[in-house]
């Protein structure tokens, strides 16, 4: 059985079995989900999640405030929903992450020293929880309701697999959180959301150079590559989960000039190493096919740097250039 809705833009972007850090992403969207509870709702995405662990997930993704939507006729109160973590939303999940040994990103309404905020709870695979992300940019209806905004500078969060970072939902409106993220070194950005966002997520991959993994409340959920193609999405006949396998050693980088190394790369590491040139943007992603090869090495050998690299030293040199003028 093949991964449900796994997308490829040609066969030479499939992802092979020994690649160095092959991370198994799996997402939930509750579209059509109904319940009649919190607790309810808690209990079928845990069934949700139980459909797609033949896959292996390495870490799973809920949309955001999940446990409280797609419930008929529930007027709460936000005092009332809000948990110190974990609580009786989170709480589950834990116990769901020690016994299937995955990570899980659960969101919900955090209670902090009297404020309220709308939260990812980050799980490990232990079932233990790693941290929190507290929605820097809630929408105009969530501030009247008294969900206080999260600090502008987004943790990102050391797992065994590589750097995350996340946003929720109105976030994706904003730079800060996703420049700041990119900038501690972030591989992937979860997003929980409310709704699926479409061609604002794809670009964000790119523009950001990261995969991004999406889970919604309504509509397609989804895997985007670091180019902001979609690797993976629900569907109408996959309506409410996706997993699929990345590569995590791959780098974006500018064609011109690395172009020039392109032969000598291909030369030594053959068909260890995957250069997927995208002509007209004129950018690259380098990719490394072999356990034994890790991509910074690479760079590091044939004085590559990737895309955010150079471009940040680039805007040094823009500044250092105008103090003289």
């Amino acid at each position: 059985m093949g991964i449900p809705g796994f997308v490829l833009r040609s066969e030479s972007t499939k992802v092979v079995d020994n690649s160095p850090t092959h991370v198994n992403l799996g997402t939930v969207s509750i579209m059509d989900v109904s319940a009649s509870s919190a607790t309810d709702m808690v209990q079928k995405v845990l069934a949700i999640m139980g459909e797609m662990l033949p896959y292996k997930p390495d870490i799973i993704c809920l949309p955001e405030i999940f446990a409280y939507a797609n419930i008929p006729g529930d007027h709460y109160q936000l005092k009332d929903r809000a948990e110190k973590i974990p609580g009786p939303v989170v709480t589950p999940f834990l116990n769901f992450a020690n016994k299937h040994k995955c990570y899980v990103i659960c969101p919900t309404y955090s209670l902090h020293e009297g404020n309220i905020y709308i939260s990812a709870v980050l799980i490990d695979r232990q079932g233990k929880v790693v941290g929190e992300y507290h929605k820097m940019s809630p929408a105009e209806s969530e501030l009247k309701m008294g969900i206080k905004p999260g600090k502008s500078d987004p943790p990102v969060f050391q797992t065994d697999f590589g750097k995350i970072g996340i946003q929720i939902c109105f976030d994706i409106k904003y730079e800060d959180g996703w420049n700041a993220l990119k900038d501690k070194g972030a591989q992937i950005i979860f997003w929980p959301s409310a709704y699926a966002a479409g061609q604002e997520i794809s670009s964000r991959a790119w523009r950001h150079q990261v995969h991004i993994v999406t889970s919604t409340q309504k509509d397609t959920s989804k895997i985007c590559d670091i180019t902001g193609e979609t690797i993976v999405q629900t569907g109408r006949w996959q309506r409410n989960w996706i997993c699929a396998p990345v590569n995590l050693e791959k780098a974006f980088i500018l064609t011109w000039p690395a172009v020039s190394s392109f032969p000598d790369i291909q030369k030594k590491y053959g068909s260890r190493i995957r250069l997927n040139t995208f002509d007209e943007e004129e950018w690259t992603i380098i990719e490394s096919l072999d356990a034994e090869i890790k991509i910074a090495d690479v760079l590091k050998e044939f004085k590559l740097k990737t895309m955010h690299e150079f471009l940040k030293e680039l805007s040094v040199a823009y500044e250092k250039a105008r103090e003289k003028t």
